[in-house]
């Protein structure tokens, strides 16, 4: 198992608007596994990344001849809190929380202390956390968490704590999901700095989703997007329609071969959307989902020119109704891509051709 773990979970915060979530991030240390459960139950609620930390040094048992590791690591840090060896060492990880709005610590309680492995990560990233939106979750067998909330205060010194801690402790853990519910609906969330991971393009009436990757590139489009919506006349090149975006964008190009349904910028200026496949150098926009290549071809109106296409952040007409065909039924539910659900779950759905939040 890879020490560092990103799981992308399609979830949806319930209190925030579909059309506009923050980017978030969970941070966790389990030691007996009551941490990973609630990460695992908190991950079904928000839509979020998830990076696990890990101590560098495997197998050792902190809780062995009466708590003297455990003891002696937080020791340590409490005899010099600001020299990085009095932290212990714990894996590499690429993953950055300056890349994010919101960040969610969730960590165990050791000897009423923040555990020492949540704390050497802390401590490490905490001049990229400044100007953060930060809560915490804490987990302890019956201890209160008040040393853990000091240790997080302290280590993260300019984050806006989006309010009070969480704390999960033997007696309620498995009323976990009812508690991190309620505790998610009094947390001021970062809106403002929000960064976009769909949009909409509509040809002809029909609309469909694409989703976006998360580079400089797409987040200057996302910004002129909030704007306004965009309109561009593309033209047929025989696999893509392409044409210029109308401004410049800041260039990744990287080589690659592209695939139906991939988006791109073709010299900084030009948005190509692939109906067939093609091997250059462009920076990599997003992809839309759940189209067939024949389907693409009908949505991008391959073979015609001058193709009037308005890119957006906000959907219009639906995907089942232009381009899948689906009969309208009252009580039917659809995924985005014209999937019908039996059983829906927590998310975006189409049902009587509009877009419903569950």
């Amino acid at each position: 198992m890879k020490l560092k773990i990103i799981t992308t979970i399609c979830a949806l915060f319930s209190m925030l608007s579909t059309d506009a979530l923050a980017k978030t991030l969970v941070v966790y240390y389990s030691y007996t596994g009551n941490c990973r459960e609630i990460v695992n139950t908190l991950t079904t609620q928000i839509e979020a990344d998830v990076l696990e930390i890990l101590p560098a040094e495997k197998g050792l048992k902190y809780e062995a001849n009466n708590y003297a590791l455990g003891t002696q690591l937080l020791n340590a840090i409490k005899a010099n809190p600001n020299d990085a060896g009095s932290y212990p060492a714990i894996d590499p990880v690429t993953t950055s929380p300056a890349d994010y709005q919101n960040i969610i610590i969730v960590t165990p309680l050791w000897w009423s202390q923040m555990a020492a492995i949540t704390q050497a990560y802390l401590f490490q990233n905490a001049s990229k956390m400044a100007g953060k939106h930060v809560g915490l979750i804490v987990s302890s067998h019956s201890s209160g968490i008040s040393g853990v909330v000091s240790d997080a205060e302290r280590l993260s010194p300019h984050v806006t704590w989006m309010g009070d801690a969480l704390w999960i402790n033997a007696s309620n853990h498995s009323n976990r999901a009812s508690l991190i519910e309620d505790w998610l609906k009094t947390l001021n969330f970062d809106k403002e700095n929000t960064t976009m991971d769909k949009m909409y393009i509509t040809i002809g009436g029909q609309t469909q989703s694409a989703t976006l990757v998360d580079n400089d590139a797409t987040r200057e489009l996302v910004a002129a997007l909030q704007s306004a919506p965009i309109t561009v006349t593309l033209n047929d090149n025989n696999f893509e329609i392409w044409g210029p975006l109308g401004r410049s964008l800041t260039t990744k190009d990287e080589q690659m071969n592209t695939q139906p349904g991939d988006i791109v910028l073709y010299n900084g200026s030009n948005i190509c959307i692939f109906y067939a496949n093609n091997s250059w150098s462009y920076t990599r926009l997003g992809k839309i989902e759940g189209l067939s290549e024949s389907q693409l071809r009908t949505f991008l109106k391959a073979g015609e020119s001058n193709i009037s296409v308005t890119l957006s952040l906000t959907s219009g007409t639906t995907a089942i109704k232009n381009i899948n065909n689906i009969q309208k039924e009252d009580e039917a539910y659809y995924s985005l891509n014209g999937v019908r659900v039996s059983t829906p779950s927590k998310g975006i759905y189409i049902k009587n051709g509009k877009k419903i939040i569950l």
